[in-house]
C-alpha cells in the first residue's frame, strides 16, 4: 500500500503507525496530487514497482470557508480543482494500470454535495462535481472491469482535533446510531467497495453517516 502525502510528514508517519498491524506493507510517498506531473509520476512509480495498480482511493481536498453570497470565485475554483483534478488526471493512467487485473477506484465525498452546510460552498460544489465525475468514469471504465464509486459522510469525529465541539456534540445526539462518523467507519466502507463481492457496484455514492442524513 502506498500512502500519499503532500504537506505533513508527521501525519504520514502517524498513518503508517496505524497501518503497521495490518497484513502487507505500507509506504509513505510524498507527492502533490493536485499537480499533474507529480501525480502521474507517483502512479507510474507504483505501477512499475508493483506490476500494476489494484486500488485507488481519492481523498484530496481543500477548503476555504465562505458563504455562497460574497464567495471569492478564485478560492471556490481552487476547491473544485483540488476535489476533481486528481481523479481526472489519474483516470488515463489507472485505466491502463488496472485493465489487465480489474480495479477499484473510490472517491471520498461529503453530504455537502447534496445538502447546504454553512461556510461550505467551495467544498460543497467540489464534492457535487466529484460525485458526477464518479458516474461518468464508472460508465467509461466498467467495460475494462474497473469499478468507480464514492463514499460520503457528514461531520466526522476527529477526537480532540474536532472543530466546534458543541456543534459536533449536537450532531452526535441527532444521529440515529448514537455518535458521529469516525475515519474508521469511512475506511470500512471503502474497503467493502474494494472487495470482489462489490464488483457489480458501479457509479454509486454510498452514504455512511449512522443515519444522520435520514433526518
Amino acid at each position: 500500500m502506498i500512502v500519499n502525502w503532500a504537506h505533513s510528514e508527521a501525519d504520514a508517519e502517524r498513518a503508517l503507525r496505524e497501518l503497521s498491524g495490518l497484513k502487507g506493507e505500507a509506504v509513505a510517498v510524498r507527492a502533490d496530487v493536485t499537480r499533474a506531473q507529480e501525480l502521474t509520476g507517483l502512479l507510474d512509480r507504483v505501477g512499475a514497482e508493483y506490476g500494476g495498480i489494484d486500488l485507488f482511493v481519492h481523498n484530496a481536498a481543500s477548503w476555504h470557508p465562505s458563504p455562497a453570497v460574497g464567495a471569492d470565485p478564485a478560492l471556490v475554483r481552487a476547491d473544485i480543482a483540488a476535489g476533481i483534478d486528481p481523479l481526472l488526471i489519474a483516470a488515463p493512467v489507472l485505466a491502463r494500470a488496472m485493465e489487465a487485473r480489474g480495479g477499484r477506484i473510490v472517491a471520498v465525498s461529503s453530504s455537502g454535495a447534496r445538502s447546504v452546510v454553512p461556510q461550505y460552498v467551495g467544498q460543497g460544489l467540489a464534492k457535487a462535481a466529484l460525485e458526477n465525475l464518479v458516474r461518468y468514469l464508472a460508465v467509461e471504465l466498467a467495460g475494462r472491469g474497473i469499478t468507480v464509486n464514492a463514499v460520503a459522510t457528514a461531520k466526522i469525529d476527529k477526537g480532540a482535533a474536532t472543530p466546534n465541539p458543541q456543534a459536533a456534540a449536537a450532531l452526535a445526539a441527532r444521529t440515529p446510531a448514537g455518535r458521529l462518523t469516525t475515519p474508521q467507519d469511512i475506511a470500512d466502507v471503502v474497503a467493502l467497495l474494494c472487495t470482489d463481492e462489490a464488483r457489480w457496484i458501479h457509479g454509486q455514492v454510498i452514504t455512511a453517516d449512522g443515519g444522520l442524513g435520514l433526518l
